[in-house]
């Protein structure tokens, strides 16, 4: 899953994202309006996280753009205010949340978490396949039967791969979606984190490589190797 976090108070911006990072979410950070609508145009998020009161266009603003953008990623908004009021404005203006400061870093993961579940209402909470259980909520996987301890990294890649159900993924895609825009464009971060990947979940092996298109979950796995 990867999150923009649209907060001017700098301190906090990055605890928030340094806290996701702990729960195998990247994020990036835009401290006003204008750095978010650039970020909202060349990467594609899963979620936002709005303050209301950046420079520049407002959270109210970007949560605009993102409503007539038709890219329907879910909003949680950020406020200090507690008032009935602000927060139906919010939800007029398209918020799919509320979190009124100051809150827990852990109540933001579980709100973000659960948006993430409700933008595809079909895809289970715990998702399975061939033999693997991932539970992105304790952030634990199980592959038949047997706990599989993963890198915050790893978990983030895995847990794109299953949610693409046996569908190929792109080495692109998964840069774009478990890492942040730090992430080298030319890196083989990707390549190195998937052969990791493989190594943890062990034999027969899960993760199939299709030549010059990316990485697919096997629906179905031999013992073949």
């Amino acid at each position: 899953m990867r999150v923009l976090i649209v907060e001017d108070e700098r301190y906090l911006a990055e605890a928030i994202r340094d806290g996701l990072r702990l729960e195998a979410i990247a994020a990036d950070v835009a401290g006003d309006g204008d750095t978010a609508l650039e970020l909202l145009q060349v990467n594609s998020y899963d979620l936002a996280v709005l303050d209301r009161d950046v420079p520049g266009p407002s959270g109210d603003d970007v949560a605009r753009w993102i409503v007539g953008s038709g890219s329907g990623i879910p909003i949680l908004m950020l406020t200090a205010a507690d008032r009935l009021h602000d927060k139906e404005t919010g939800f007029e203006l398209g918020a799919d949340d509320y979190l009124t400061k100051p809150f827990a870093l852990r109540e933001l993961v579980l709100r973000l978490r659960a948006l993430d579940r409700r933008r595809e209402r079909s895809r289970p909470p715990v998702r399975e396949i061939a033999g693997l259980r991932l539970d992105p909520f304790r952030r634990e996987v199980f592959r038949d039967g047997r706990h599989v301890a993963l890198t915050r990294k790893q978990f983030a890649v895995l847990e794109v791969l299953v949610g693409a159900e046996g569908g190929v993924v792109s080495a692109e895609e998964l840069l774009a979606r478990a890492w942040d825009e730090n992430a080298d464009p030319f890196t083989n971060a990707v390549r190195i984190t998937v052969s990791a990947l493989r190594k943890r979940l062990g034999e027969p092996w899960l993760i199939a490589t299709v030549p010059g298109v990316g990485y697919r979950i096997e629906a179905a796995v031999d013992d073949r190797g």
